[in-house]
């Protein structure tokens, strides 16, 4: 028989991303403290010392990949005005 996940609302939290207040849910997953901002979506896990933990860290094999350029680009030169010449003293 599994025990149901008790989450609670933590009085005074501030939410890290939408800076909102009281709107942190908290929770144990075997043992691992999970929280939740129930106004912006915002969700992380904490380690012992109470720091948020980046659920991967960003890497070029994890990033999607960059689009590839429009082959219907077309470079662009510009000439400099010649009315826009400083006078010579």
């Amino acid at each position: 028989m599994s025990a149901a996940t008790v989450k609670r609302f933590i009085a005074g939290a501030v939410c890290p991303a939408c800076s909102a207040q009281d709107t942190v849910k908290m929770w144990d997953v075997d043992g691992v403290p999970h929280r939740e901002c129930v106004a912006c979506g915002f969700a992380d896990t904490l380690n012992a010392q109470g720091q948020s933990v980046p659920m991967e860290i960003g890497t070029r094999v994890n990033q999607p990949k960059p689009k590839a350029a429009s082959p219907n680009v077309q470079a662009v030169q510009f000439f400099p005005n010649p009315k826009l010449k400083k006078p010579k003293d």
